[in-house]
């Protein structure tokens, strides 16, 4: 992987860090992952950033590249299911289990997990989907 497209990445993230909305970030994470189709943490930012803007189809779409790339990626696992569930579509159970074996597993991947589902409720209050799967991975 490039240094420009790692460059690229970061500055993207810290973008979304400062407070940019979903909408204006989209095309920057699409282009990455059309320049970088292997880097799974680009399409797992993609996905997250569609179930913001209430593209729930696009959000799987995306999240199912990120586990092709990387099977072990938590939060790609929650949006993953997120998505599934916004888009009512069978497989949320599957993912839900499997991330919960991966927080519990992974003070990492637990804190990474909780991590975003703070910030997606602050971004999204009374976000549903979010606080369904957050409660069935806390169960």
């Amino acid at each position: 992987m490039s240094e420009a497209i790692n460059e690229a990445f970061d500055a993207a993230i810290e973008r979304y860090k400062a407070g940019e909305s979903a909408a204006n970030l989209i095309p920057v994470f699409k282009e990455i992952c059309e320049t970088t189709p292997k880097m799974g943490s680009a399409w797992t930012c993609l996905s997250w950033l569609y179930l913001l803007e209430n593209e729930s189809v696009k959000a799987v779409k995306s999240a199912d590249r990120a586990l092709k790339v990387d099977p072990y990626d938590p939060q790609a696992r929650v949006n993953l299911a997120i998505a599934l569930l916004e888009a009512k579509q069978k497989g949320v159970r599957e993912h839900v289990e499997i991330a919960q074996r991966m927080v519990k597993g992974s003070e990492e991947a637990k804190e990474q997990v909780e991590s975003s589902f703070v910030d997606g409720l602050q971004r999204k209050p009374d976000w549903a989907s979010l606080i369904k799967v957050r409660d069935w991975i806390a169960a």
